[in-house]
């Protein structure tokens, strides 16, 4: 019983001086504390990169209007379906990397809620030939956007520091670089689906969507 008591009587000592140190502690963290100490990136390539992420996933949502639309079963075109959803996820996945970028160089601190905005897509009775059209001039449209980003980021003057030369040199080696070979790669399925069609008719394009 005498154990007991003297136990209780320990912990409440602890307990009281534990109160007394906590009572003395401070929190010295800043609330929202955003760093500053940031390399600058230019205000116009900011908003140009800004932009550009909002023309990957418009892209992106219009190839998955464009692949669910061959997935119907009253279309039925796998092929063509499978090539559209990989388009979408491909520039989903440019949007993504342009994101990560912004943030890497710590320009996502307090600007996030406008970066990107729900698009509107285009719906229509595509056919195979239609599609890949549409798809070759989404594809340039795309290009020439990374180009003019390439353009503002590179600076007007001939001061060096206008010049961000880490993202135009990602920008031109690897998301030009994709973008042409994309372009090259819908200028041929278009060329052999043409053909096809001129000789076979619909089932031209019925047999380019299996090998598709």
């Amino acid at each position: 019983m005498v154990k007991l008591i003297a136990s209780i009587c320990l912990l409440v000592v602890l307990a009281v001086v534990n109160q007394a140190q906590a009572d003395n502690l401070q929190c010295n963290i800043k609330t929202n504390a955003v760093f500053k100490g940031w390399p600058d990136m230019k205000e116009p390539c900011i908003r140009s990169m800004r932009d550009q992420i909002q023309k990957e996933i418009e892209a992106s949502t219009q190839y998955l209007a464009m692949a669910a639309y061959f997935s119907t079963d009253t279309v039925n075109r796998p092929g063509f379906a499978e090539h559209f959803f990989k388009a979408a996820r491909e520039e989903r996945e440019h949007g993504s990397k342009l994101v990560e970028y912004l943030s890497m160089r710590g320009q996502l601190t307090d600007t996030v809620n406008n970066l990107i905005k729900v698009p509107s897509v285009k719906v229509t009775n595509w056919t195979g030939l239609s599609a890949l059209e549409d798809a070759f001039k989404l594809e340039t449209e795309v290009t020439k956007s990374i180009r003019e980003l390439i353009k503002t980021c590179e600076g007007t003057s001939k001061k060096a520091d206008d010049n961000d030369y880490h993202l135009v040199d990602y920008l031109t080696g690897v998301y030009l670089e994709e973008q042409l070979t994309g372009q090259r790669d819908l200028a041929g399925k278009i060329t052999t689906l043409e053909k096809m069609m001129s000789s076979h008719g619909q089932l031209g394009e019925f047999l380019f969507d299996k090998n598709l």
